[in-house]
C-alpha cells in the first residue's frame, strides 16, 4: 500500500506544479512557496476527504496545516484510524 505522504506528494505534483523543472519534497512550503493557493487548498481538502474517507473540519484546514506534505500528513493522520 502506498504511503499517505507519497499519495499526497504525487497529487500535489500532478495538480499544482506547472513547471516540470520544479522539484518538491515532503517539506517544501506549498502555500508560502506559491505552489498552492486558497482555491487549490479547497480542492486539496476535497481530495484528502475522498481519498482517505475522512472529514476535515474547516477550522483545521488552515494554510499552516496545508503548507507542506508533512503538515498535511499530520492533519490526515489526526482524522484516520
Amino acid at each position: 500500500m502506498e504511503e499517505i505522504k507519497d499519495v499526497i506528494l504525487q497529487y500535489v505534483i500532478d495538480e499544482y506544479l506547472e513547471d516540470d523543472d520544479d522539484e518538491i519534497t515532503y517539506d517544501t512550503p506549498l502555500i508560502s512557496g506559491g505552489y498552492v493557493d486558497s482555491f487549490s487548498m479547497v480542492s486539496l481538502k476535497m481530495f484528502l476527504e475522498n481519498k482517505f474517507k475522512i472529514k476535515l473540519p474547516d477550522d483545521k484546514a488552515t494554510p499552516e496545516a496545508f503548507d507542506s506534505v508533512n503538515n498535511i500528513v499530520a492533519l490526515v493522520k489526526e482524522f484516520t484510524d
